[in-house]
């Protein structure tokens, strides 16, 4: 993006439609059908998992940073719940991802070698403590990034301990199946984003997993969705009330209305 087009991203952020600028933008608004109601919200998926493996395109719907400061200006005066259509938007997409894990678990299970409940265990265990590493590696670099070096050489420590642990993990299960079999990569699928996971994979694989715009893009969306979803609840449960307190209040003006008609 050159600095020009930065520059305006900039004043659309800041101050809307309302600008000097296109003037065919301002037939847009909003509330319109063909706006992006999750883009308002920022959490587009079409946005959150850009430039990644799992990378969805443009939106088909409009995307816009001077309509999301209209909207973000506007509500500080209406609710227009649009958290709702965000989240039934968000509940689709993650949805739809969970299938495709739960294909992927299935396609594992009927390709790889089958093992006893004891050597399983003991291979998910070795799997549990490689994540364990990688998330920890990848969460030792962002804090190293942000300056925080103490706090990374915490985390860093602990990744040594993980590792003494993986190593027993890994020597426990190798001597309970025969070479050949230990040497086949038993795979398994990332809960999250749906990647696969390799029993073998290094510490690093494991950090650039973890630490991945894909995989921390994921946890954004499932955040923002728990979020939204106790927005929503919330919401309604205060929608209720209100209306409650209405109907109340329709009640007594009646029975005040009854009592002067009929004294």
């Amino acid at each position: 993006m050159s600095a020009q087009e930065q520059m305006r991203a900039m004043l659309d952020q800041l101050m809307g439609t309302t600008r000097d600028g296109d003037p065919g933008r301002s037939k847009v608004r909003f509330t319109d059908d063909n706006v992006c109601k999750s883009f308002l919200l920022e959490c587009c998926p079409h946005d959150m998992l850009a430039s990644t493996r799992m990378d969805l395109g443009e939106c088909t719907k409009v995307h816009d940073l001077a309509l999301r400061a209209d909207y973000n200006l506007a509500s500080e005066k209406k609710d227009y719940y649009y958290e709702i259509d965000a989240m039934e938007h968000l509940q689709t997409f993650i949805a739809d991802c969970d299938r495709r894990t739960e294909l992927a678990k299935k396609r594992l299970a009927e390709t790889q070698e089958e093992l006893s409940a004891e050597i399983q265990a003991k291979a998910d265990k070795v799997h549990d403590l490689a994540e364990e590493i990688g998330k920890k590696l990848a969460e030792a670099e962002q804090l190293g990034e942000e300056g925080n070096v103490d706090e990374s050489m915490k985390v860093m420590s602990e990744v040594e301990d993980s590792r003494k642990k993986k190593a027993e993990a890994e020597e426990e299960y190798r001597n309970s199946m025969p070479a050949s079999s230990f040497q086949q990569q038993k795979l398994r699928v990332c809960e999250v984003c749906s990647a696969y996971l390799g029993l073998h994979d290094n510490d690093r694989r494991l950090a650039d997993h973890f630490g991945g715009k894909l995989h921390i893009g994921f946890i954004k969306i499932r955040e923002k969705l728990k979020d939204l979803k106790n927005l929503v609840a919330e919401k309604r449960e205060k929608r209720e009330v209100e209306r409650a307190k209405r109907r109340e209040d329709r009640e007594k003006e009646k029975e005040k209305d009854s009592r002067t008609r009929n004294p």
